[in-house]
């Protein structure tokens, strides 16, 4: 039996494809068809309902989107706090969209789990004045977290500093996500150059994201930025330049900025007699920052002046672009930075005891095989 034919708005095939950013041949290729019969579809709209099913799926568009007369417009659900270029009209990306849809869905069956279980909203969440200095928010937040910067300095890798500061900010009951990659979909990376982390702020459920394309030092500022926006009860996609202008970043940055560098401790630590670049690459290590941090922290300071600082900030800008891979190692370990321990230990324990069905369970811990949620379970400890 041949396959229904449907027509369709041309516009529709393309911004579908244009949105998933494929080229003709691309989309061809991944659709097993000529690049021709792509651009027969953009002219005409005329294809096989399966063939449409098959778009759908490799643009990563709802099917209904495309039999409607004009492309929806997808807008982020939060804030975005990003700085916009002159002149430019930033779109979210199809991964991004995504990424937050997933979170917000986990965020809301932890938020629905947890008041079922009785728990009092978190009193830090928006409890910053809107008058209140970032040292004092900063401080406050150290205190909760018990942040300790001997601590951190003791860490022999950023890996080993990131891993404790996740578990200190997951104890307090902040959820904590990294990924680099939609879901598991390593074809479908998450850009560093459009976002670095996001918070979704929640009384019950406060939840940070952190893209973890990013370089490992840059991933400890991103949680300590995104800590401030819960502290003052924001939502928002964030920023992926520590200088920005807009004012809600510019505020976090010193908060994350004192938090992980506390001012009165570089001005003891700093050797004035030193190379401002050593200087601040050895500090950097020892704060487990990025370099570039912590030139930001010693032109605050005064530690090194503005012409210095320009010129050593636009080379750390530049080295510091370098893409950072993520993927690979053991399944089992990325799953949980994947999902964060508090929420996947909620989730699989809830199945056990029969509050959650087994294939919402699977759904919202991005698994398909019963086998390896178990695996995961025994790896949380949740099952001996």
């Amino acid at each position: 039996m041949a396959s229904l034919t449907v027509t369709v708005r041309p516009r529709l095939l393309r911004w579908a494809r244009e949105r998933a950013a494929l080229e003709p041949a691309e989309l061809a290729r991944r659709v097993g068809l000529r690049p021709e019969r792509v651009a027969e579809w953009e002219a005409t709209g005329r294809l096989t309902l399966s063939h449409l099913q098959r778009v759908a799926e490799k643009t990563h568009t709802p099917i209904g989107f495309l039999f409607l007369t004009e492309p929806p417009e997808q807008e982020l659900s939060v804030a975005d706090f990003r700085q916009a270029r002159p002149g430019e009209r930033r779109e979210p990306s199809l991964e991004l969209l995504d990424t937050l849809q997933v979170c917000e869905q986990r965020q809301q069956w932890f938020r629905e789990y947890v008041t079922t279980e009785g728990q009092e909203p978190l009193q830090f969440v928006g409890s910053a004045n809107p008058n209140e200095a970032p040292e004092s928010i900063a401080r406050r937040i150290r205190e909760t977290l018990q942040l300790d910067a001997a601590r951190r300095a003791a860490f022999a890798t950023w890996v080993e500093a990131l891993r404790d500061l996740f578990e200190k900010v997951e104890a307090i009951g902040i959820l904590v996500m990294r990924n680099g990659v939609v879901g598991n979909n390593t074809h479908r990376r998450l850009s560093v150059d459009e976002f670095r982390g996001f918070s979704l702020s929640d009384p019950w459920a406060p939840l940070i994201f952190v893209n973890a394309a990013d370089a490992k030092s840059a991933q400890m500022f991103s949680v300590a930025h995104e800590l401030a926006h819960i502290w003052r009860g924001e939502s928002g996609i964030s920023d992926d330049d520590p200088r920005s202008r807009v004012p809600e970043e510019r505020f976090c940055n010193q908060v994350a900025a004192e938090l992980l560098v506390p001012g009165d401790d570089l001005l003891q630590q700093w050797r004035r007699r030193s190379e401002p670049q050593e200087e601040a690459a050895r500090l950097a290590r020892a704060f487990k920052v990025s370099s570039l941090v912590m030139l930001i922290r010693a032109r605050e300071l005064e530690l090194i002046d503005d012409e210095s600082f320009q010129a050593l900030y636009a080379d750390e800008r530049t080295r510091a672009r370098a893409p950072t891979e993520e993927g690979g190692g053991d399944f089992y370990r990325t799953q949980r930075s994947r999902l964060g321990r508090r929420f996947a230990t909620a989730v699989i324990a809830s199945a056990i005891e029969g509050r959650t069905t087994y294939k919402e369970a699977f759904r919202l811990l991005g698994v398909r095989k019963s086998a390896t949620f178990e695996e995961l379970a025994r790896n949380l400890g949740v099952i001996g």
